[in-house]
């Protein structure tokens, strides 16, 4: 195992929707002992708390149409900036915090990979697209845009310019199963690799994983994963307001993980859409924590006889 400098960057994101409760996320998961694993697999630390947004410079004429739309434009700057920074000198783990936050840590990491001449890579774990703008989103929600800003869609005027955009054929969605019809034209149109339930019932989870994982390596790449509590089935992760019937499974997101961490291309972390109000006495973020342990290294072996 290859020992990683694990930053915490705690991202209580909670402008992205109208449902609340995601600014509590980074504190559970530190409850949640993060820290502790992260120790036990013999990983360092580096918690540098939790950030806040920036306050942007918003053009008068700027769309408006969006929900909280300056709080979101200031955690982009901040985020991007902080992903940029945390990259160069560790593994950045970014507690959420809702959806939007990858639109500043996906930028970071892609001016990274610019910086390092590498392509950058983004695994998307999530039951949804988010690959809306301001222009095309009929909620106003900017935690379902991410996607859409990053690959450089119009409609982002307002937002930081990006230093770098991610090639579509350079991200794979896997675990969709709830996307609007404009998303799913625009998904057609795209380069994007999408994986959705229906394809992980008939060939599982590991053979499309697996050959986007052959794809980064054989460009030299570094990955990018962003995973959103809504990817697992809710039956198993109930702390998220965008619960989606027919997720991953307990093993299904075991696998993934464990083959990330199998691959050793992945260089950041988002742990997003934690809504800890929802949860049940704290399961989904023992959840979260532990598919974190899985991509650092933890086995199936290792996990102890629980008491029934």
């Amino acid at each position: 195992m290859t020992f990683k400098n694990c930053i915490l960057v705690g991202a209580p994101v909670d402008s992205g929707k109208a449902r609340k409760g995601c600014v509590m996320g980074p504190d559970a998961y530190r409850t949640a002992g993060i820290s502790e694993m992260i120790r036990e697999l013999g990983h360092t630390i580096d918690d540098r708390g939790n950030f806040s947004p920036d306050t942007p410079k918003i053009p008068p004429d700027a769309d408006q149409l969006t929900r909280d739309h300056l709080t979101t434009i200031g955690w982009t700057k901040t985020l991007s900036a902080a992903a940029n920074q945390a990259a160069r000198v560790g593994f950045p783990i970014f507690l959420g915090g809702d959806h939007a936050l990858s639109l500043g840590t996906v930028a970071g990491m892609a001016k990274y990979a610019q910086d390092i001449d590498k392509p950058l890579f983004v695994l998307w774990l999530d039951a949804h697209t988010d690959y809306h703008t301001p222009k095309t989103s009929t909620s106003g929600n900017l935690h379902g845009t991410p996607l859409g800003y990053v690959t450089g869609r119009d409609g982002f005027d307002a937002f930081p310019p990006l230093p770098a955009i991610v090639p579509e054929d350079n991200i794979c969605l896997i675990g969709l199963r709830s996307v609007d019809s404009a998303e799913a034209e625009a998904l057609a149109k795209s380069e994007m690799h999408p994986v959705d339930m229906r394809r992980i019932d008939e060939v599982g989870i590991a053979a499309p994983l697996a050959a986007f994982l052959e794809k980064v390596k054989a460009a030299n790449g570094i990955l990018h994963v962003s995973l959103d509590v809504d990817f697992l089935d809710p039956a198993i992760a109930p702390a998220v307001g965008t619960t989606v019937p027919g997720g991953a499974t307990f093993r299904e997101a075991h696998l993934v993980m464990e083959m990330l961490h199998d691959a050793g291309c992945v260089a950041a972390l988002d742990l997003v859409e934690l809504n800890p109000f929802l949860d049940e006495r704290g399961k989904t973020a023992s959840l979260m924590v532990d598919l974190t342990a899985s991509l650092l290294g933890k086995r199936v072996f290792d996990r102890p006889t629980g008491q029934f």
